[in-house]
């Protein structure tokens, strides 16, 4: 009678001796050495950095991932400088790194999708010096020399709304420019206009 209890016990138990150590050993086995595909990291938005650019003086688009995984892309530099050169003699020269990611971090924090209007990006020094002749507002030591600045306007997004992101981030200086409709942005020091 004693063992038939016990064949009925295990009859009714829906765990075994046998499966409760077949299962205990693949948990822990789990535990121990996860699936690749449960460690893989998953992509974040910062492994891959991307700029669109209209310009609106040549009417040239670029869409371009220009840094992936902490490394910057030559090729998409060599795009980038093509669209921001000078439109006016042709000239074209490294813009700033800094620049770059400066523009991808204000385009996340404007959660904008339009391509960045380009007014102004590299300025070949005579064509500074003649800018200059004409406004008062364009500087003997500007910055778009160095390929360190832009001017731009974003479709979709308010100047001032531009603006005040530019200034929160505080990562260099930003000029407002409300009457020619564009925001200058650079990597120097912070400073605000």
């Amino acid at each position: 009678m004693q063992t038939s209890r016990r064949q009925a016990a295990r009859t009714e138990s829906p765990v075994s001796r046998r499966n409760f150590i077949k299962y205990g050993i693949l948990t822990a086995a789990a535990v121990v050495a996860p699936p690749p595909v449960l460690s893989a990291p998953a992509p974040s938005r910062q492994s891959f950095r991307e700029l669109m650019f209209y310009n609106l003086h040549t009417h040239e688009h670029l869409s371009v991932c220009y840094r992936r995984n902490g490394q910057y892309d030559p090729s998409a530099l060599r795009k980038i400088n093509y669209i921001l050169r000078d439109h006016r003699s042709g000239e074209i020269k490294p813009i700033d790194a800094r620049l770059l990611d400066l523009l991808h971090t204000l385009s996340g924090r404007l959660g904008a999708e339009s391509p960045y209007h380009i007014i102004s990006g590299y300025r070949s020094p005579a064509t500074n010096t003649r800018l200059r002749r004409n406004s008062k507002g364009v500087a003997s030591r500007s910055l778009h020399m160095k390929g360190k600045a832009i001017d731009i306007r974003v479709p979709g997004v308010s100047l001032s709304a531009l603006r005040n992101a530019a200034v929160k981030m505080g990562r260099g200086g930003v000029g407002y420019y409300p009457k020619s409709d564009f925001v200058h942005v650079d990597t120097g020091r912070v400073r605000y206009w």
